[in-house]
């Protein structure tokens, strides 16, 4: 047994004729490692969770691409589940995960801060994304930087009248690009705001139903800015419906730079998140606190820079879609996660 044990693990040498009779004898039994047993002997399964709010959308199947990908590299599988942004739903996952990890990736900018500190397991390595808790590492995007710096393109085409399709009141990157839009929006002389803001759930149907909102406002906003790519995209759909030239009536704009983003017509201008990369580095600094959490320091942050992407579907309030077509741009900013 201990023969067959150093040759599967590869953890010791073993006489090359020793080495060719196990794998032989392995290979005639159709022999695979009982991975079960195999964590207990080495009180490690391996095997990371990942609670996001959905699993349903391009943004969280790229974050779990991300992660996926580091995790099959450094010989890690992944456990996936979805809390729908409740705390009870998160208890459940989290509890049901227990013992079946080694660590966990929390997605949670919908829990409120006090309910996420109390959910969250003290005896497990674990790293926040889009949220943070006093004394876990965490990973956030620059969501307001990137909102400042859309709305600063925007401006810089000539457009004052912006309207804004805002995320969930709950969620804490909505509220950062609320933020940031607002700013901007002092910045260009306009105080009043509120009427410029419509409700959105981050979803398509949210967004193509805000789109249709703002074609009532008087007067009619030159600029459109959804807090998501998706809600961006339902208001592409409602602008095409209602026979709305976008760019040359309306510039439409998002967040996220979701791969349907550059394929829809026209392709839209949004702030690049590169989401993927997102979901590796949150799997780096976790296998850091799996593999040496004697050494690990905990309440590490990092913060994902953004980048505005210009395409087709914004040009100058005074330029039709005929001629405004140009190639997409990368404009990447002078401080961290803004365009200059």
């Amino acid at each position: 047994m201990a023969t067959v044990s150093r040759v599967l693990n590869g953890k010791e040498v073993v006489r090359e004729e020793t080495l060719r009779q196990v794998l032989a004898a392995a290979e005639t039994l159709h022999y695979v490692p009982n991975v079960a047993a195999r964590s207990l002997s080495i009180r490690r399964s391996h095997t990371v969770g990942i609670v996001l709010p959905d699993v349903h959308g391009e943004f969280f199947s790229e974050v779990i691409r991300g992660i996926d990908v580091a995790a099959r590299h450094a010989g890690y599988h992944i456990l996936v589940s979805g809390s729908h942004s409740d705390v009870g739903e998160m208890l459940e996952v989290l509890g049901a995960m227990r013992g079946r990890v080694d660590g966990l990736i929390v997605m949670a900018p919908d829990v409120a801060h006090a309910s996420l500190h109390q959910s969250l397991p003290s005896d497990l390595p674990l790293v926040l994304l889009n949220s943070t808790d006093e004394g876990r590492d965490a990973i956030t995007i620059d969501n307001y930087g990137g909102a400042q710096a859309m709305m600063r393109h925007l401006a810089g085409l000539g457009h004052v009248h912006i309207a804004f399709i805002k995320g969930p009141a709950q969620n804490a990157d909505a509220r950062e690009r609320l933020r940031g839009f607002r700013h901007a929006m002092r910045g260009l002389g306009v105080t009043a705001t509120r009427h410029l803001e419509l409700a959105g759930d981050f979803t398509e149907e949210s967004g193509h139903a805000a789109a249709l909102k703002i074609l009532t406002l008087a007067p009619r906003p030159t600029a459109l800015f959804a807090a998501n790519d998706a809600m961006a995209v339902g208001a592409l759909a409602a602008l095409a419906e209602a026979g709305t030239a976008v760019p040359g009536e309306m510039s439409v704009a998002g967040f996220d730079d979701i791969p349907i983003a550059r394929y829809v017509a026209p392709p839209l201008t949004t702030i690049r998140v590169d989401i993927a990369d997102l979901g590796r580095r949150a799997f780096g600094l976790l296998l850091g606190a799996i593999e040496q959490p004697a050494g690990s320091a905990a309440g590490r942050r990092d913060c994902i820079a953004t980048t505005l992407i210009v395409r087709k579907s914004s040009c100058s309030p005074a330029i039709h879609t005929t001629t405004s077509a140009r190639p997409d741009r990368k404009l990447r900013g002078r401080r961290k996660g803004e365009e200059s």
